[in-house]
C-alpha cells in the first residue's frame, strides 16, 4: 500500500470516529460555535437597555413642588415629569429601579432667586449599570437649565452672554465606527480561537491517547505502512475537524447580527462574508498547529484523562495569551504576532476595524504555525516508532 493511499484510509477512518460521537460533537458545537453568538446578542440586550436608559424621556424628580421653573424647563424639552416611589433609594441599591432621582430641596426656587446657590442632587448607585447610564442623561439637562439661568440673569443686566463662553470646544475622534465597534465586539477572537481548539482537543485525544486506552492503536502500527502516513492521516482528520469547527464558529457571527437588539451596536458592527472569510484565513494554519501540539502532548499519555489533564497546560495557555493586547493598553508589538493565539487574535481585531491586511502580517505567524506543526508531527512518528518497536 502506498503512503497517499495509506494516509487517506487512516484520514477516513479518523473522520468516521470522529464524528460519530455525536453527543460530544454536539457539546462542542454548541459550547464553542454558539457561544459567542448567544454572548454578542446578550451584550446587544445590555447595550439597548444602557440606551433605552439615556434616551428616556421621563425624569423622575422628588421635591417637584420647590423647583417650578425647574419643571417649566424640563416640560419644555419635551420631558416627562414623574415622582419617584418613596424607597427608591432602597431600590436603587437592590437594582429593582433603574432610572435616577433629581431631589430638590425645600425653596430652592427662592434660594436661586436670590443669588444663593442651592444644591440639586441626583441620586444614583455606581452599582447600579442602568441607574448610572441615566444620571449623565440628567446632569446634562441640569447644566442646561444652569447655563439658561445664567443668560437670562447677565440679559436682565445688560451683559452679554458671550463673556461667558470666550472659545468653543469641538471634539474630533479619530477612531472610525468600526474602531469603535471592536472595542465592544473585541472578545469575538477569542471565542472564535477557543472555538478551534476545543474542535480539536475531543478529537486530537482520542485518536492518539484513546486509542491506545481501547488497546486499537498497536493493531494498527503493525500494518506495513509508514509510520508517516498514518500520522498525516490521523492529523489530518484532527485538523479536519478544528477547521469545520472553525468555518462554523466564523459564519455563525453572520446570521446572528440579526438578532442585535442596540441600533448603535448594529450600525458599528460590521461584519459580513470578506471579514469570516479573512477570519478563517488566518485560523486555518493555527488549527493546523494546535491539531499536532494536542496529539503531541497526548500520544505520550497512557489513558484519555490523562491526555485531557496534560492538555489544561495547551488550554490555559491559549485561552490567556489574547488577553495580552488588553492588559497591554501600548498598543501591538512585533513580538505578538510571533506568538500562537496571540498574533491570531491581533490580526482578527485588525479585521474588526476595517484595517487591510498585508501578506507580511499573516507570514509571520503563518511560518511559526508551520514549524509547530511539523514539529509536532515528527515528535508523534517518532513516539509511534517507539510503541511499534516495544
Amino acid at each position: 500500500m502506498s503512503a497517499a493511499r495509506a494516509a487517506w484510509a487512516v484520514y477516513r477512518k479518523e473522520v468516521v470516529d470522529a464524528l460519530r460521537d455525536r453527543r460530544t460533537l454536539m457539546v462542542v458545537l454548541f459550547s464553542s460555535v454558539l457561544m459567542g453568538p448567544l454572548l454578542l446578542v446578550a451584550l446587544s440586550a445590555l447595550l439597548a437597555s444602557f440606551e433605552a436608559s439615556a434616551e428616556s424621556r421621563v425624569v423622575y424628580v422628588d421635591g417637584a413642588a420647590h423647583a417650578p421653573g425647574l419643571i417649566n424647563f424640563l416640560q419644555r424639552q419635551t420631558r416627562i415629569v414623574k415622582a419617584p416611589p418613596a424607597d427608591y433609594e432602597a431600590q436603587l441599591r437592590a437594582r429593582k429601579w433603574s432610572d435616577p432621582v433629581l431631589v430638590v430641596p425645600a425653596g430652592f426656587d427662592v434660594a436661586v432667586q436670590r443669588g444663593e446657590v442651592p444644591t440639586i442632587e441626583v441620586v444614583s448607585d455606581s452599582g447600579n449599570a442602568q441607574a448610572q447610564a441615566g444620571a449623565a442623561r440628567v446632569q446634562r439637562l441640569l447644566a442646561a437649565y444652569a447655563q439658561e439661568r445664567s443668560a437670562l440673569t447677565l440679559a436682565l443686566r445688560g451683559v452679554t452672554t458671550e463673556l461667558l463662553e470666550p472659545f468653543e470646544v469641538q471634539e474630533r475622534d479619530l477612531a472610525s465606527a468600526r474602531t469603535r465597534a471592536a472595542q465592544i465586539t473585541g472578545m469575538l477572537p477569542f471565542f472564535v480561537i477557543m472555538a478551534v481548539l476545543y474542535g480539536a482537543l475531543n478529537a486530537a485525544l482520542d485518536t492518539t491517547a484513546g486509542e491506545r486506552e481501547r488497546g486499537s492503536l498497536e493493531p494498527l502500527l503493525m500494518n506495513p505502512a509508514r509510520r508517516g502516513a498514518l500520522v498525516l492521516g490521523k492529523w489530518g482528520a484532527v485538523a479536519s475537524v478544528a477547521v469545520l469547527i472553525a468555518m462554523l464558529s466564523c459564519f455563525s457571527f453572520i446570521p446572528a447580527q440579526w438578532l442585535l437588539r442596540s441600533d448603535t451596536l448594529q450600525a458599528m458592527f460590521q461584519y459580513g462574508w470578506p471579514e469570516a472569510l479573512a477570519f478563517l484565513a488566518l485560523l486555518l494554519p493555527f488549527a493546523a498547529a494546535m491539531s499536532a501540539l494536542l496529539m503531541a502532548i497526548a500520544i505520550r499519555c497512557k489513558s484519555f484523562k490523562e491526555a485531557q489533564a496534560s492538555s489544561t497546560v495547551v488550554l490555559a495557555a491559549v485561552s490567556l495569551l489574547p488577553l495580552v493586547s488588553v492588559f497591554d493598553q501600548r498598543g501591538e508589538s512585533p513580538w505578538h504576532l510571533w506568538v500562537p493565539a496571540l498574533a491570531q487574535s491581533t490580526l482578527m481585531a485588525r479585521v474588526l476595524k476595517g484595517e487591510t491586511l498585508g501578506a507580511a502580517d499573516a507570514a509571520v505567524p503563518f511560518a511559526v504555525c508551520a514549524l509547530l506543526t511539523v514539529a509536532g508531527l515528527m515528535w508523534v512518528a517518532r513516539r509511534l516508532n517507539e510503541a511499534a518497536v516495544r
